[in-house]
């Protein structure tokens, strides 16, 4: 696996979902308006496009392992940009869920 390849476009495809989706919840949930809606809509479709540009071929290997950098990315967007501060049992989850994510990712396989 082309890690140089493959963890930017995790990183990526967690700033497009999350931010997306923070874009949306800034738009309903404090009034912000259809402007930061669309705007979370649009970053929300850009980030299904980056998922597609892994180099692994397959779908859900993709996606369950962005799954624990979706974790790990959601508790650093709190921190950044809502002031959320993990405890120690947040950091220790997405640890774990990183740790997953470099297994099924990055594991050596017979394929």
């Amino acid at each position: 696996m082309d890690l140089a390849r493959s963890v930017p476009l995790f990183v990526l495809a967690a700033l497009l979902e999350i931010g997306g989706a923070w874009l949306v919840w800034q738009g309903l949930r404090e009034h912000r308006g259809w402007l930061w809606i669309g705007a979370g809509v649009v970053a929300l479709g850009l980030y299904g496009v980056v998922a597609t540009l892994q180099p692994d071929a397959h779908f859900g290997r993709i996606l369950a392992a962005y799954g624990g950098v979706f974790v790990a990315g959601s508790l650093a967007w709190g921190m950044v940009v809502d002031g959320f501060r993990p405890d120690r049992w947040d950091v220790a989850g997405a640890l774990l869920c990183l740790a997953g994510v470099a297994v099924i990712m990055y594991a050596p396989r017979a394929e």
